[in-house]
């Protein structure tokens, strides 16, 4: 038995590709440090206004140790854990998005120079270094999806392309999950897998408060070494393992992507899409709370005096009316078609335009839906009532 447990606690400095190591919750000061002495300016959550938000770090006491959150269809609150947890919540009303692609940013301005001349003053932004401190499985993936709707395509971005290439990520394996996250059955999480420099896994249990540490980039790499950090043990990665399995089984919801697709496309006169409808405040909050939503719109400002004008970049959403605004009045007209734009979009045709899924599953768009319309359910709902495919001819007859 002796020689058996020596040889389960042989150190490994390799998993999966990756080196790991072990450090205790106290590290995670010297880590906020090291970072902030790099020139990063360190986002993470905190705990703010009733909500866990992202916002600056300056120190691991900002940190939400010992808090959770509760969260169901238009219900959000926090309440206090049995440990002292740093991480022990799954996600808030904010996104990473905001830091990459802010909610309001200022295009360029221009000021009158006398009669019938002005001067167009074009916005430049010095990105400044940052280091997201806690993101999740769904959120790495949300920002992949971002990359490529903002940097892969034919048209990049460049404010958001210099944000992205000045952004370090330490990544968070997730302990706990709530009732409205889905991220197993979308395969975007809870484990994190790629898009991180650094990954960690927090164990806390009776005897001991400590993070397995992964790195994926050498700048990860870099920023361990300079952790108190000693190797991880396969008792170490097994439980690592044990926290995201666990909190995979523990969810309570999931979405059959199944042929979903076509599902939707081949159902928009569905009478579900009325019924929901009928509940949907046409309010936005699904589309500012989701981590991969882009719609933007431009307004351009005057100022009373009429010397200086400036042309800014917001946030949009397709359940507003005006968004779908052309001569002569918007597309979509009701809820009803507002709603069903934003959900075969975000599962059917986003699949189209960008070879994935719009959808992440962090429950985001249930938790702050006022009514609690839950996609989910809505997409149970069609694929439980929907009219059979029609059948193929038997070409075995001709």
């Amino acid at each position: 038995m002796e020689a058996s447990a020596q040889q389960e606690e042989k150190p490994v400095a390799v998993e999966g590709g990756l080196r790991t190591g072990m450090i205790n919750a106290t590290e995670m000061q010297r880590l906020i440090d090291v970072l902030r002495k790099e020139g990063y300016q360190v986002l993470g959550p905190l705990l703010r206004d009733g909500a866990i938000v992202y916002d600056e770090v300056e120190a691991a006491g900002d940190l939400p140790a010992g808090w959770m959150d509760e969260q169901e269809g238009g219900v959000y609150h926090l309440k206090r854990r049995d440990d002292d947890a740093l991480f022990g919540f799954a996600v808030g009303p904010h996104s990473w998005k905001r830091y990459l692609f802010p909610p309001m940013r200022r295009l360029w301005q221009a000021e009158r120079k006398g009669k019938g001349k002005f001067r167009v003053i074009p916005e430049e932004e010095t990105p400044q270094r940052r280091a997201f401190l806690g993101v999740r499985a769904c959120e790495l993936a949300a920002i992949a999806i971002q990359d490529r709707i903002f940097m892969q395509g034919p048209y990049v971005d460049p404010v958001y392309a210099a944000r992205r290439q000045n952004t370090v990520i330490v990544a968070v394996n997730c302990g706990h999950a709530a009732a409205t996250c889905f991220c197993a059955s979308m395969d975007t999480g809870p484990q994190v897998r790629q898009g991180f420099d650094l990954a960690l896994t927090e164990i806390v249990d009776a005897e001991r408060h400590v993070f397995l540490v992964e790195t994926g980039t050498e700048t990860g790499a870099a920023l361990l070494a300079k952790l108190e950090a000693r190797p991880a043990t396969n008792d170490d990665l097994a439980e690592a393992r044990r926290i995201v399995e666990r909190t995979a089984e523990s969810m309570q919801r999931s979405l059959d992507t199944t042929d979903v697709h076509d599902l939707l496309l081949g159902n928009l006169d569905h009478p579900r899409w009325d019924e929901v409808a009928d509940r949907c405040l046409a309010c936005t909050n699904c589309t500012m709370v989701c981590p991969t939503c882009f719609c933007s719109t431009v307004e351009d400002l005057t100022d009373l005096s009429g010397k200086t004008a400036e042309r800014v970049q917001l946030w949009d959403s397709c359940f507003s009316m005006q968004y779908s605004y052309i001569h002569g009045g918007s597309v979509r007209m009701s809820g009803m078609a507002r709603y069903r734009q934003w959900l075969t979009h975000k599962l059917a045709s986003w699949i189209d335009q960008f070879g994935t899924s719009g959808c992440v599953g962090c429950g985001r768009c249930i938790t702050w839906c006022p009514v609690g319309i839950d996609l989910t359910e809505e997409v149970r709902a069609i694929r439980a009532t929907a009219p059979p495919a029609p059948a193929l001819e038997d070409e075995s007859e001709y």
